[in-house]
This record gives structure tokens, C-alpha cells and sequence, in this order.
């Protein structure tokens, strides 16, 4: 069985003093690449530099996670688009909306926003992208742009902002969110109505540890190579085997980010 972590943030420093083994166990796992998350242009170096130690391994995203909109001056601008240039670099993002922690002010979100999306437009590559709690504003921002290849990542609501990504043509990311008996139960039907050909698999680790993972860990850290316990509750939810979800989450996230073998 081979998958594809398709978010996780390798470049956290919760991973500095275990990189290798990490990557070690993912591999163990079954996890065959990753694609490092860059959130912010320092985050992008970092994940850019991870991926060229890797290569063939680890991939990277370039990006400004809404958080750091504030941060996203013009020079900033055009660094963050000379290093989503590199080859390397497979998509645009973690750019997007986030109205439930508001750490940017929504004008300075919406505007980095869209300007990652005209980078994208640009490059000709996707876009991985981020929201919370401003489903209308988003989804008006990606039409008016045209977006049409992308992941909704780490992806936690409900059929109708599904119906609406994938109206958009968007690929859907879930992550351990799925695990969650508190918070995530919801995703085990709203996963049904995602094709395979959408459908992608990511750990967001160190986040969104899996809660139902046995034993977990005393670090309550998560990782990529707990990836595959995802995988059997996407595969239980949806009906499938583990290997079909497998090989067609993997197959997707190639396409999609135009992986090699």
C-alpha cells in the first residue's frame, strides 16, 4: 500500500530533533512522498529547503496562511513568487480565509488572498488552500479568479461546502479530523459524497493528532506515518478497502501536483 501525505508541516520545529526518524517511520508506513506545507515566506524557505535535501520524497507548496497576511508587504510578494517558481515547489499556498482566529485583518486576508491566486493563475500551478469561518467570501474570491484546480485542505464541514468545492472542480483533503468523536463524526458521511478522483489524504502533522490512535503517542504529536490510520477510516466510512483508497488518493495527488513516480 502507497500513500501520499499531501499537507504536512515538516518543517515545524516540533521535528527538528526527530526529522529523520519521522521520515524514517512515514516511509515504514507506506508513505511513499510528502508535500511540505509552506504557511509563510520564512515557512516556505524552509519547506523549500527540506524538499531539495529530499528529492523525489518531499515536495513543497509556497505560500501565506492568512494568519501571516499582515506580513505579506510587496517584497515579501515577490520573493513568495520567485520561490513558488521552483520546481520543486508543486503548489501555491497555504493562502486562503481564516474569520474564526481573524489574527490578520479580513481586508489584509482577502487581498494576500487573491494575490496568491493571481501567482498561481500565473505559474500555472495549484493551489492549496485554507478556511474557516468565511465559506461566502471564499468561495466568491476563487470564482472571481476562476480557480479551478486546487485542495480544499484539511477540509472539516459539512455537504454543502463540499457540493461547493467540487462544483469549483477542487479536490477535498482530510486529515485525522475524521478521527475525532468529538468534533469529526460528521466527515464520515460527508467523505461518501467525495469521488475518488477529489478525494486526498494529508496528516496536517504536527496537528490533528488522530484522538482514536492506539497507543498515542506521550508526545501527542501527530506524524506522517500515522497517515495510513486515516486511511482505514476514510475506507471504512466510504465503504472501500483500504487499498482502493490507497491507490486512488495516490493516483489523484500526482495528477493533481504532478508528482513523479
Amino acid at each position: 500500500m502507497e500513500l501520499i501525505d499531501i499537507g504536512v508541516n515538516l518543517a515545524h520545529d516540533s521535528f527538528d530533533a526527530d526529522r529523520a526518524a519521522v521520515m524514517h517511520r512515514a516511509a515504514a508506513a507506506g508513505v511513499a512522498q510528502m508535500v511540505v506545507t509552506g504557511a509563510s515566506v520564512d515557512g516556505t524557505r524552509k519547506a523549500i529547503a527540506l524538499a531539495a535535501a529530499h528529492p523525489g520524497v518531499l515536495f513543497a507548496t509556497a505560500g501565506v496562511h492568512p494568519h501571516h497576511a499582515a506580513d505579506l508587504t510587496p517584497a515579501a510578494l515577490v520573493e513568495l513568487e520567485t520561490m513558488a517558481r521552483e520546481s520543486i515547489v508543486v503548489a501555491v499556498g497555504e493562502c486562503g480565509l481564516d474569520y474564526f482566529r481573524d489574527f490578520s485583518p479580513r481586508d489584509l486576508q482577502r487581498r494576500a488572498f487573491a494575490s496568491q491566486l493571481e501567482i498561481a493563475a500565473r505559474l500555472g500551478k495549484p493551489v492549496f488552500l485554507h478556511q474557516r469561518d468565511a465559506h461566502d467570501d471564499f468561495i466568491a474570491i476563487l470564482r472571481e479568479h476562476g480557480v479551478k484546480n486546487g485542495v480544499a485542505h484539511c477540509f472539516t464541514a459539512a455537504e454543502k461546502e463540499r457540493d461547493a468545492y467540487l462544483a469549483l472542480g477542487l479536490h477535498i483533503g482530510i486529515t485525522g479530523w475524521i478521527n475525532d468523536e468529538r468534533r469529526g463524526l460528521h466527515l464520515r458521511e460527508v467523505v461518501k459524497g467525495i469521488p475518488a478522483d477529489r478525494l486526498l489524504l494529508e496528516t496536517d502533522a504536527p496537528y490533528l493528532l488522530p484522538r482514536d490512535l492506539k497507543p498515542l503517542p506521550k508526545s501527542r504529536r501527530n506524524e506522517p506515518g500515522f497517515l495510513p490510520h486515516v486511511a482505514r477510516t476514510v475506507a471504512a466510512a466510504r465503504g472501500e478497502s483500504v487499498e482502493t483508497v490507497a491507490a486512488n488518493s495516490t493516483a489523484t495527488a500526482r495528477r493533481v501536483f504532478a508528482l513523479p513516480r
